[in-house]
């Protein structure tokens, strides 16, 4: 059962090697309530990610599993297998990172640039995510999981701490949800605190299907956040600590989530990617409706994306 102690603890391993990122106010006129932005997208590799990614391998180093000549394993082309690079990188111990064959070679180009090892194969994520577990087993890497790990969970969860330290407390907290790692960890962090409100594209409710169903459940995935949001099942981590603290779930569409990230633009100059923005939809959608007074945070996750496209 992952709790705030275990992000507690994520918090006080990780000290040093990440950035406390900073917390923006939004223009009171524009809410009935105060609103943060949580800037986490000014994270190490531009996400989140890199909090849970540094838990992990931090922990395994503790325990004596990490192989200094072996390292670690992702299967991501993405912004976790940036992440994992990256936390690599930063023990001085070698990353290897599965990514489907039309991964795109610019996300390849910034892999290289860390130092990963980058294996190209397989037509979809789920081949390289086989790949990488085979090389696990094979070799004894570390595999770091995209979202549904306890460690990497917890690491993500210390931006809960963090907005709760930075604003004196909140009532709410936005955050997008993909496999659900970030949402996880926050609500850990801040439960008997504040309320979570887990944002979803309607073209991927993995965390809406699955409080529907009463388990985790594949769904179908689309739609223009896919790249960040695009599991296809709420991990099962983050389903459990969703049903135990009671998060909420509402879904923004394409259309609200591309206003929401034009408003951040147009509004406050802040660059984020589309699964990022998907956050702040809910409120300028009017898919979530603070009440009078209510403190809500609001976390910016993620920047990986092309500031041409806005």
């Amino acid at each position: 059962m992952l709790t705030r102690a275990d992000v507690e603890q994520a918090a006080r391993r990780t000290a040093g090697l990440t950035r406390f990122t900073p917390v923006l106010e939004g223009d009171p006129e524009n809410f009935p309530g105060p609103v943060w932005f949580k800037c986490e997208f000014m994270q190490h590799t531009g996400t989140f990610k890199a909090r849970g990614a540094l838990n992990r391998v931090l922990a395994a180093k503790e325990r004596g599993e990490l192989k200094a000549g072996v390292g670690i394993v992702v299967a991501s082309g993405g912004n976790a297998g940036l992440a994992n690079a990256y936390a690599a990188a930063q023990l001085g111990v070698p990353a290897t990172v599965f990514i489907p064959a039309a991964a795109p070679a610019l996300k390849v180009q910034k892999l290289k640039a860390i130092g990963a090892t980058v294996v190209q194969g397989g037509a979809e994520y789920a081949e390289a995510y086989q790949a990488a577990v085979k090389h696990a087993r094979e070799t004894g890497a570390i595999y770091c999981h995209a979202y549904d790990q306890p460690e990497i969970v917890a690491g993500a969860g210390v931006v809960g701490l963090e907005l709760l330290d930075q604003t004196g407390g909140v009532d709410t907290v936005l955050v997008a949800v993909g496999g659900g790692g970030l949402m996880a960890g926050v609500a850990a962090a801040v439960e008997g605190r504040a309320k979570v409100v887990a944002v979803e594209p309607d073209t991927a409710p993995t965390l809406n299907a699955a409080l529907a169903a009463g388990v985790p459940v594949d769904v179908p995935v689309s739609g223009i956040a896919a790249d960040s949001l695009g599991a296809r099942r709420i991990g099962d981590i983050g389903f459990s600590v969703a049903v135990r603290v009671g998060v909420e779930s509402v879904l923004v569409s394409d259309e609200d989530i591309v206003q929401a990230r034009s408003n951040l633009w147009a509004d406050y100059r802040i660059v984020v990617e589309h699964g990022a923005a998907a956050a702040y939809a809910a409120l300028t959608s009017g898919a979530y409706l603070p009440g009078v007074g209510e403190r809500v945070g609001v976390i910016l996750c993620g920047a990986n994306t092309d500031p041409a496209t806005l």
